[in-house]
């Protein structure tokens, strides 16, 4: 599958529809937000479909890959610049990625895996820290 082109089809879907309703036949537009963020090496600004969850009151991503060895890119692009631009339903604005460490990504991680099972597998298949994401709202 290319990868490149479903996330614009879903990036076109979900800004066409407001975030609202269904995109395809399996994504739920209502549980992604759009991610602008600023590429680590080449400084290009990318955007890319990611499954949020509220946890403890605050909006957050789960950068499980999958459980795949390696971070998403996008993780590693927020690491290095953590400002961002989120678009969530119909409402779009600026935060600051911020990573939890030790016993509050913990805490959150325990949440997410509450909320939806399928990231304790993901942690499974890797060695790797499955990363939690805050992404704080910076205009309000």
């Amino acid at each position: 599958m290319d990868m490149a082109a479903f996330n614009e089809r879903v990036i076109e879907q979900f800004r066409a529809n407001r975030g609202r309703g269904r995109i395809g036949d399996r994504l739920d537009a209502s549980r992604l937000l759009l991610l602008t963020h600023t590429g680590a090496r080449t400084g290009t600004r990318r955007t890319t479909p990611v499954m949020f969850l509220r946890l403890k009151g605050r909006l957050c991503v789960i950068a499980s890959n999958n459980g795949a060895p390696r971070h998403p890119d996008w993780y590693r692009n927020l690491v290095a610049h953590p400002e961002v631009t989120v678009e969530l339903g119909d409402e779009t604005f600026p935060a600051t990625a911020v990573v939890p460490t030790g016993r509050e990504r913990d805490e959150l991680f325990a949440e997410a895996v509450r909320q939806h099972p399928f990231f304790a597998e993901h942690q499974d298949r890797t060695e790797r820290t499955i990363p939690v994401v805050e992404l704080r709202r910076t205009d309000a």
